[in-house]
């Protein structure tokens, strides 16, 4: 027995201490440094002619809106020249033909705030109740959602005419604000969205603690929609802000004119029999249109991030 256990004891190895080595040490020599990936060639061209495609015209209408119209057509376009005008030109904007472009721009806020607000409360109420109620004809009703996303707008604008002119709404502010009211896309970003972002679980249990309809969408459902709905406020707003198609046919008093067909009018006025050419006070209109919604789009993207990551810590 001594001499089996000796030798046993003489075959042991010796132990990873005795040796010098650490445990853990082989796995972590023979673990591969990470690499890191060499940026794309090609990916990096791609980004930067997206990046000046979007801020080119921007530059450009900034620094023609400082010009004067006599050093509008004789100089660089997209460099700084003659006098700055910017704050001359921007009161001549607001006073000329007795301030119209202030009637403009609050038609627009009006036409933003009804129709998109509108179009966001929609399509918030129809695409929660598709998508958590249960109904004959879901399916088609589905189906023509989807039909209605693939018709352009620009193919409804002619009915949309017709019937509008059969009531009587032409030439008004709900020719414009109705329309906008419609949002096929954002009741099926909606219904997509609540289908799976509100557990039926949560609704049930709001149910059993005696909870309305009513109630549970606005004190539950809302607060689980909130990126959803951010997304289709931003479609809305921008979607309505630059709306210029339907407001042509549809309106005929300048009064009504929203911002996008009032500038087109100005452009308009050059060749004209008799009309005045103020292409200073076009460009300086287009940048003060483009103002407000590029604030409203940053400020709405804040809370569509801060809604995404709301329920991803626990």
């Amino acid at each position: 027995m001594s001499a089996v256990s000796t030798g046993r004891r003489q075959g042991r190895t010796p132990s990873r201490l005795a040796s010098g080595r650490i445990p853990g040490d082989e796995s972590r020599r023979a673990r591969p440094k990470p690499r890191h990936k060499r940026p794309s060639l090609l990916l990096g061209v791609l980004m930067t002619l997206m990046v000046l495609y979007c801020l080119v015209p921007l530059w450009w209408l900034v620094v023609n809106s400082t010009k004067t119209m006599d050093s509008l057509y004789g100089s660089f376009a997209f460099w700084f020249s003659g006098e700055f005008s910017l704050f001359q030109n921007i009161a001549d904007t607001f006073t000329y033909q007795d301030g119209i472009f202030l009637r403009w721009l609050t038609n627009t806020l009006f036409y933003v705030v009804v129709g998109a607000g509108g179009a966001t409360l929609l399509a918030t109420l129809a695409g929660y109740g598709l998508a958590k109620y249960k109904f004959p004809g879901r399916k088609w009703v589905f189906a023509i959602i989807l039909g209605a996303m693939a018709i352009p707008g620009t193919a409804l604008a002619v009915p949309q005419f017709l019937l509008f002119s059969g009531l009587g709404l032409t030439n008004t502010p709900w020719s414009v604000i109705i329309p906008a009211m419609v949002s096929a896309f954002g009741l099926y970003l909606v219904w997509v969205y609540a289908r799976d972002a509100i557990p039926d679980e949560l609704l049930e249990a709001a149910r059993l603690d005696g909870a309305g309809e009513i109630r549970i969408f606005f004190v539950i459902a809302l607060r689980q929609l909130a990126p959803a709905l951010i997304t289709v406020l931003m479609f809305a707003v921008v979607a309505t802000w630059n709306n210029y198609f339907l407001p042509l046919i549809m309106l005929s008093d300048a009064q009504w004119y929203p911002l996008p067909v009032g500038l087109a009018q100005w452009s308009a006025q050059s060749s004209s029999i008799g009309g005045q050419a103020i292409p200073h006070l076009v460009i300086t209109g287009s940048l003060l249109t483009v103002i407000p919604i590029s604030a409203a789009f940053l400020y709405l993207q804040r809370y569509w991030q801060s809604g995404l990551t709301a329920g991803s810590v626990k």
